[in-house]
Parts: C-alpha cells; structure tokens; sequence
C-alpha cells in the first residue's frame, strides 16, 4: 500500500482562494458561473492564481430521494418556492460571488444557511429542503438520499481548480485531479 499525507479541507470560497494564494493548498476546487465568473477571475488574477476546468455542467436541484420534486424529470424556477432552500455559510465573505450555490442571488420563501456541510445534507433529507449546485453526486461518498434533477436554465456552472502559478502540481495534487476526474459522474462535459 503507498503511504500518504493530504489534508482535504471543505472550506468556504474566499478561504479556498487566501489558502492557495499563501501556499497552504497546493490546489482548490471551486465553482465558476455567469454571476461569479468575473469577480472571482479577477481575484484570481490579482492573487497569481491560475485556473483549469475539470468538468463543466448544467445546474442542478438537491433533493432528498423523498421530496416530492424527486418525481420531477426538469425543475423549473417556480417548482421549488415552497422548499427550504439551503446554502453554506461564507463567513465575513458571505459574498453573492463567493456563494456556492448557483443562482443564490434569487428571492427565496424558506432559506436555511448552515456552516457544517454535513448538516446542509441532514437538512435536505429531514427537512425537504434543497440546494442548487451540479449534477455531480458520488454515491460511494454520499449514500443514495440525496438525487439531483436538472434545473430548467441555459447557464452553466465549470469546475475548476486552481493553484499558484509559482506552484506546480505534487505527484499527490496530479492524482487527485485525475481522481476527480475519473471518479465524479458527470451530465455534460
């Protein structure tokens, strides 16, 4: 068995950024959109931070495998207004452009912020809440409560990672680029 070392660490948006930008991470995965894109192109530009699509996908609904959307083959916009919808806390960045979740700029009834991301899934199955993101869902890490659904939207979402451009990828960085590459399902590449 090979020996290793990796600390991953699920933080909030700007911390992923300050993190590669000061040497702390060799790489960080973040979520790139039409409401965010600039903003966080430009930061990443300003910190020497360069940027590689992994995947590029339409948007998706979370829900519990029991929320009555589940039946649904597309959400629309107007399909969700009675659910809790659920977001990650960003901190003192706490940013439209640092949200994780797409089209969080949108009015919602419920809205539930949490700061474990764990708790956001708990919140999902026991509440019939949801929250917006890709239609990248790995059973072997998430069990089969949570399903997606594709939302009805021309945008896209790009997974990306980035890293320092003084910095090059560890053999341990590059595996774990192929790892995601090869192990998160995808809809749309």
């Amino acid at each position: 068995m090979t020996q290793y070392e990796l600390f991953l660490r699920g933080t909030r948006t700007w911390e992923i950024i300050d993190d590669v930008k000061n040497f702390r991470s060799e790489i960080g995965v973040l979520f790139l959109h039409s409401y965010n894109r600039d903003v966080l192109t430009k930061m990443f530009d300003d910190n020497h931070l360069t940027y590689t699509r992994l995947f590029k996908e339409h948007p998706h609904i979370f829900v519990s495998k029991d929320n009555p959307l589940d039946k649904k083959k597309l959400i629309h916009l107007e399909d969700w207004e009675d659910f809790p919808y659920l977001s990650y806390d960003q901190g003192i960045h706490n940013s439209f452009y640092f949200s994780e979740e797409f089209m969080s700029q949108f009015p919602h009834k419920k809205s539930i912020v949490v700061s474990v991301r764990a708790t956001l899934f708990n919140l999902l199955i026991g509440l019939d809440g949801y929250t917006i993101a890709t239609g990248s869902l790995n059973s072997k890490l998430n069990g089969d409560n949570i399903v997606y659904i594709p939302l009805d939207v021309e945008d896209m979402i790009d997974i990306v990672y980035i890293r320092h451009e003084k910095a090059n990828l560890s053999k341990m960085g590059e595996k774990f680029i192929d790892y995601l590459r090869e192990e998160v399902p995808l809809n749309v590449n």
